[in-house]
Formats: structure tokens, sequence, C-alpha cells
């Protein structure tokens, strides 16, 4: 596998490259347009005495003129992509270099009564979300937020093997991401879902040969009058108004239709575009061949079904030009044509619209987790084991921190067994509780672990590190805490969680929090629980003498030459330096 900074390095200047060139080649056609539009117009003027020749030309300067104009579209289509490829890799090698937090920080996934989300820096500035997002849409960062706050302990192979997949396509990624990041999209998805299969047709099935019908006799009208057989040309003003009684009819419920579909035609046309994408890739792991099975059906392709329909949306938005919408619906009945093939459309294929949506969304998400693991080749897929042990990890550190100033810890906990963590404030016993429940949530969803070698017998997690008190709810924050804690309790009577708890009951005196702390710990123990648990209180770890499925571990510190030190390193045993009063004094506080 290549360096990952070097990937992007390289690619970026690839694409700048040839965004530079389609810009040129843009300019150029501009170029063209114009002097095509300045030479019909001097062609037609000179010409206008013979107006069979100024019309030849006329015709002819407007084809060429709509040619130049699709190429120009093209181009300038390409120029698009070929931009967002270079802030896709912009973006990488600014995240790599740990700018970051500018990004979207995932606040309105937050929950504080979710198992774990609040606690453990899931979402919020300086994020795991906000490090690894690179969602384009929005179903797809729901999606990916979903995906962490899940708590599945299920397949988590499957998961795996798909992420690995993803990780080994960098490019199919990039280009994935840069065409959703194209998409404009006005209504959301779900709404769209619920307009088309919520949708109520209003043209009759006759509706399927009577514009047809209408606009061979249009043709034949004209004919007959261009070879003077009709000699009354009213005749042409009368066929018009006919076609506009006609469409008239219908126009009230056209307008509505063209109205919803101008809100969702960019989002069809791009999603086309997505699916093509995902049907043109060979896929050998089975959670990914599994999605892309569901856009295809027996006749046809998910993409060509967008495509088709965005094809019709389009031709229904001619309508707002004024002269095509008279002469057009007049001689051709095109609202009418246009929004039978709309409704033919929706009333075809609304029931997978969800399907085919769901899967652009889960691709969206699971980008983000190929992407994540490309960019961490020293982390490690967890190896699923089904034992007594639940976390067997050498090395085990925070996958936000810097690896050349992180200091990893081995970690080995058997299922039933509960650590208590002591250690002096700053040396690091927070930031190894959301290391272990990175570990967890990381495992779960599928994702490498930043550890050298871990095995992993999966398990869901339940977190107390963060509770707050409510003034909208009239809560203390000792109140809120005891809620918390009430709710682990019940929690874990339905099935096992790895419990984590940092410095309970703070809101009670120090031996009222002791007596407190030391009987909550007891009861879990009790209840056959696994987890950890930090504090301060040195007198819980009496309970290891007690129980023998309790562990004491610690963060040490210590005072050298005047100098507070910390090596940050899980050891065995029971912490007996504490910092507090060293501080205090050092910072000239007392």
């Amino acid at each position: 596998m290549s360096n990952p900074l070097t990937y992007y390095k390289e690619h970026l200047e690839k694409y700048k490259t040839e965004t530079q060139r389609l810009y040129k080649k843009m300019t150029a056609f501009s170029i063209y347009r114009l002097a095509v539009f300045l030479i019909t117009v001097f062609g037609v003027c000179f010409t206008f005495q013979q107006w069979q020749v100024a019309l030849f030309i006329g015709l002819v300067g407007v084809v060429v003129f709509i040619v130049l104009l699709s190429k120009y579209t093209d181009i300038k289509r390409l120029r698009n992509f070929n931009k967002a490829l270079v802030t896709i890799n912009e973006e990488e090698i600014e995240i790599a270099s740990g700018n970051f937090h500018q990004r979207d920080q995932g606040l309105q996934f937050q929950d504080s009564n979710h198992f774990y989300s609040l606690d453990i820096d899931l979402f919020g500035r300086g994020s795991f979300f906000q490090f690894i997002n690179r969602t384009t849409i929005n179903e797809g960062t729901q999606k990916l937020a979903d995906a962490l706050k899940t708590n599945e302990v299920d397949n988590i192979v499957l998961r795996q093997e798909a992420i690995k997949e993803l990780c080994e396509k960098p490019q199919w990624r990039q280009y994935y991401s840069a065409t959703s990041s194209l998409v404009s999209v006005e209504t959301p998805e779900k709404q769209i879902i619920n307009w088309l299969q919520n949708y109520k047709s209003f043209l009759p099935k006759m509706m399927t040969w009577i514009p047809l019908g209408f606009t061979l006799f249009s043709v034949i009208i004209f004919l007959l009058t261009i070879l003077n057989v009709i000699t009354n040309q009213a005749l042409i003003g009368y066929w018009l108004l006919f076609g506009l009684l006609i469409t008239g009819r219908y126009l009230k419920k056209v307008n509505i239709l063209a109205s919803n579909a101008d809100k969702v035609r960019d989002t069809f046309r791009q999603y086309a575009l997505l699916l093509d994408l995902i049907e043109k890739e060979t896929f050998t792991s089975e959670l990914l061949k599994q999605n892309q099975k569901k856009i295809q059906t027996e006749t046809k392709k998910g993409s060509e079904i967008f495509k088709e329909f965005s094809k019709y949306l389009d031709a229904l938005d001619n309508r707002n030009n004024i002269i095509g919408a008279i002469f057009g619906n007049g001689f051709f009945l095109t609202d009418i044509k246009n929004s039978y093939k709309i409704e033919q459309w929706i009333n075809r294929h609304s029931s997978k619209v969800a399907d085919w949506f769901e899967v652009v969304s889960f691709f969206d998400a699971y980008n983000t987790l190929g992407n994540f693991t490309y960019n961490h080749p020293d982390f490690v897929f967890p190896k699923i084991v089904d034992n007594e042990l639940v976390i067997k990890a050498k090395n085990l550190g925070h996958p936000l921190l810097n690896k050349t100033k992180r200091v990893d810890s081995d970690l080995f906990i058997d299922n039933e067994q509960f650590f208590i963590v002591t250690g002096a404030n700053m040396a690091g016993k927070s930031t190894f509780l959301r290391t272990v429940s990175l570990h967890i949530v990381m495992a779960n969803v599928g994702l490498p672990v930043c550890a050298e070698t871990s095995e992993y017998s999966p398990v869901k997690l339940i977190t107390s590190m963060r509770t707050t008190d409510s003034l909208t709810d009239d809560s203390s924050y000792f109140f809120s805490e005891l809620t918390r804690l009430k709710y682990i309790v019940d929690t874990i009577k339905k099935e096992p969680y790895f419990i984590v708890l940092d410095e309970i009951l703070k809101g009670t005196n120090s031996t009222d929090k002791a007596i407190g702390s030391r009987k909550f710990v007891e009861k879990l123990v009790a209840s056959n629980a696994t987890g950890i648990i930090a504090t301060h209180d040195l007198s819980l770890c009496e309970i290891e003498k007690q129980l023998k499925d309790v562990k004491n571990y610690y963060f040490d510190a210590e005072i050298v030459n005047d100098e507070l030190h910390f090596d940050y390193t899980l050891k065995q045993g029971v912490c007996k330096n504490m910092n507090a009063s060293f501080l205090l004094k050092k910072m000239e506080i007392v």
C-alpha cells in the first residue's frame, strides 16, 4: 500500500494540472461560441433579402452554437469534477497535518442519553467524527453517525471486509466523493421518497398516444401550408390555440408537478452518476456486493433508470422558456407528453427509489470508513474471538493523538473483570478511558484500531464520564449522575456491556462518595459486569483484596528537580503519588 500522504500530494498536482487544462479549453469554446453567434447574425443580416438563404444560415448557426454549448457544458462539468478532486486531496493533506478543527463537528448527533456518545468525544470539536468524516450527502452523514452510535456487535467481520476493500480503492473513493460533492440537494431524501410514494397520477392512459397524434397532425399542417396545399394560414393559429386549450386543462396540476420536479432534478441527475460508479465497480466483499445488487433490476440498471427520470425532468423544465412553452404546447402538447412520462416512471419505480437512495448513502458513509483505514496503515483490524477474553491489545493508543508523541499501553481484560484505575491529575486516566472506549466503538463499526495487535470479543459499550446538571430540567449535578448510574444498572440487566466510569459520585462529600462508590462497584462486580473505573479515591482499591475479579492499575507522576513528569503508561498496582498540592504551590495559588 502506498504512503497516503504521497498519494495525496501526487494526485493533487495531477488534478490541478487537469483543471487548468480544462479551463483553457472552456475559454476556447467560449470564444468559438461568440464567433459563431457573430457570424450567424452577420450572415442573416447580409442575406436578409433572400429569406431562404438567411433561414439556412440561421438554422446552421443555431445548430453549431448548440453543439458548442453542449461541448462547453461537458467540459465545465469535467472541470468542476477535477476541482472537487483537488479539494479532496488538499483537505487530506491539511487533516494529516492536524488541521481539522474547522470541519463539521456533528453536534446534531450528540445525545446525553446515549450509551456513550457524549462521554468519549465522539462528536464535537476535536472529536473522532470531526476527524474521520468525509461524507458529502446529508443522508450519508447520518448513516455514518448511526454507525458510530449503533453499538452493534454482530457481523463485524462482514463490515471489516467491506472497509478493507474500500480502503484499497482510493481513486474510486475519491471519484465517488467528488461526484457526490457536486450534488445540489434542495429537498431532503425522505421528502423526495415520500412525494414519489404518495404521488397520485392526474393524466389518463390515453395520453400515451394523444401527444404523438397531435404532433403528427401539426407536422402535416406545416408541410401542407409550406406546399401551399393549405392556403388559409390562419389554420396554423387555430391549431396552436387548440393545443394550448388541451394543455390548459391540466395546467394547474402540471405546474405543481413541475415545481416538485424542479426541486429534485439535480439530485436525480447526480445520483445517476453515483449509481453508475457503483454498478461499474467490481466488488468482492459480501456487504458491498449485497448493496450493489440492490440497485440492479431484471431489465435495467438503477443508473439508467435514474438517467431516464432525469431526462424527463429536464424536458419538463424547458417549459420555463416562454417561446418554447407556447409553441411546444400549442403544436406538440409537450407539457402533457413530459408529465405523462414522469408519471409513468413514478408508477413503475417509486417503490424502489428508497433502496437506491439507501445504497448511495451507504457508500457515502463507508467511503469515510475506507478512507480512515487508508490513512492509517499502521492501525490493525482486531481479530474477532469468542472466548473469555474481551480485549487483548498490545500498544493500544488513542487514534487522534500524534503517533510521535502518543504513549501506548498494553491492555488485557477478561470477561467479568473490573479494573480500578488510579493516578494523579493529568496523568492520563481519562485519556486512557476514552482510548479503551474508542477501541470498542471502532472495532464494532469494523474499523482498524490504534494498536500493534488486538484480539477482541465483541461487546456493547456503556459509559458515565461526563455528567452535567440541567437548569432546564431543574436537576442537580448529583441527581443527574445518579440517573445515569441507574440507567447503567438497568441496562446491564438485559445483556452484557463493557462499562467505563470516570470518577463517579463527584457531587457529594468525600466520605459519602467513598462508601457509595465502593458499594456501586461491588454491585457491578456481583452482577458479573466487565469494565473500568477511574478514581482518585484510593480506598476503592481495597476491593481488590476481597474480590478476585477486581484488578488495580494506575498512571504515575513523579516530581524531579521540582518539575512534574508523567510517563502516561498503565501499570499494575495503586498510585501513591498525587500532585494537587504540588501544582497549587507551583502555580503560586497557595
